[in-house]
């Protein structure tokens, strides 16, 4: 490459126009831009296109590189790749995985066409996008192993799968904790994806624990009925044990919260939000199906019945998440648009929503900022994760019009 003049451009100089089309007016005859691009979803489709739009734009060739790996709630997912001055894909590094690309450029700047996979399925990258960012979370921070509460739901499955794809069995510990609301199904279940997935397990009933915790609360809750409170404290339980098992074993708790419930606040502070990191945290729940799905076409590691089964919390009897919530394909629809497309309450009723389900759904969405406050960090697949991509404060008196009672 003797004499062939490179400029060089950081990240989202390509983004804008100005800063290619000066390293060419000084003498560039192919651009090498340097990139830690975060990955969502729909990230390499929109670097496809400015790409494309950079090279016919300047007519000359352009060496995209980016950053492999994990960092807090970031995936960065490679995508490097060759365009031509003519706006084509030469060549692909893929994704996910490190990868030495070498291509052949003339002493004209023409470059030899590679074949490659030129996209990879959504399902797929979401996928990989979690593993990779649960496995450097773990190692780059130096934890032995993980563990996490295995509950029979499928929540909880899809973080197994993911932490054993991420870890290797040997460094993941499940543990189940029924009561007497968990349904025989759900034991059955956990441990069939426990004794597949090769990882140890303990089952540590929470009814001894539970009853010593109302006996100490009776004097105070003594004539009051029973409600969300009794609900949560079973979750609490959970959370704890989950807490003193982690400082035993030195390992990292997974929590297994996912986006929607994260959204509206079906969770319970200090119970089954407890945990250092949640691979879920940016996942709706309807993403979390197709994921179980797409996990069980590599090998079946999540039982049919833990994703048939109406999800449910099974803190009270007979319980189901419907009872609380709308059902989760309506719910993900008005909450992407809330979230991801930052549509006003208006807007989503108009494009055809319940007017009763888009209140209450942005009510709960409001009202649960406190809680995001102090979830674990997990990893983002979206362009508005809960973290640095949602800034909204726990105090406002702000309400849009139809949300005050």
């Amino acid at each position: 490459m003797k004499g062939h003049r490179f400029g060089v451009l950081i990240c989202e100089d390509l983004w804008h126009q100005g800063p290619i089309q000066q390293l060419v007016q000084a003498g560039a005859k192919s651009i090498l831009c340097l990139n830690a691009s975060p990955y969502s979803y729909l990230k390499s489709s929109l670097r496809a296109q400015i790409l494309k739009t950079r090279t016919e734009e300047a007519r000359v060739p352009i060496f995209y590189v980016n950053q492999i790996g994990g960092q807090d709630e970031l995936v960065f997912d490679g995508d490097t790749q060759v365009i031509d001055a003519q706006g084509h894909q030469c060549a692909h590094a893929g994704w996910f995985e490190e990868k030495l690309l070498i291509v052949d450029m003339s002493e004209k700047g023409e470059i030899t066409q590679q074949s490659f996979a030129t996209s990879m399925p959504k399902l797929e990258s979401i996928y990989k996008a979690l593993v990779l960012g649960t496995r450097d979370y773990v190692l780059k921070n130096h934890f032995s192993g993980v563990l996490l509460g295995l509950s029979g739901g499928i929540d909880s499955a899809l973080v197994l799968a993911i932490a054993v794809d991420a870890l290797g069995a040997d460094r993941v510990t499940a543990i189940l904790m029924p009561s007497q609301y968990t349904a025989s199904m759900s034991n059955e279940e956990a441990i069939a994806e426990a004794k597949t997935l090769g990882v140890r397990y303990h089952t540590i009933p929470i009814n001894t624990v539970y009853d010593a915790f109302m006996h100490t609360l009776n004097p105070v809750f003594k004539g009051t009925k029973p409600d969300i409170t009794e609900e949560n404290l079973q979750a609490r339980i959970r959370g704890t044990l989950l807490m003193a098992l982690s400082n035993k074993m030195g390992s990292l708790v997974l929590s297994t919260s996912n986006k929607s419930e994260a959204a509206v606040g079906y969770s319970t502070l200090y119970g089954d939000m407890a945990g250092g990191f949640c691979p879920i945290k940016d996942v709706y729940k309807t993403i979390v199906y197709q994921l179980a799905h797409y996990r069980n076409q590599q090998s079946p590691v999540i039982p049919t019945r833990v994703i048939d089964r109406p999800p449910s919390a099974e803190l009270a009897p007979n319980q189901k998440d419907e009872d609380t919530l709308p059902a989760y394909a309506i719910l993900d629809q008005i909450l992407e648009q809330f979230i991801d497309q930052e549509k006003t309450v208006p807007d989503i009723i108009k494009a055809g929503f319940n007017q009763e389900i888009v209140y209450k759904v942005a009510k709960m969405i409001q009202r649960s900022e406190y809680k995001r406050w102090q979830a674990a960090p997990g990893i983002r697949i979206t362009e508005k994760a809960f973290g640095k991509d949602w800034r909204y404060p726990v105090t406002s008196a702000f309400e849009e019009r139809g949300l005050r009672e």
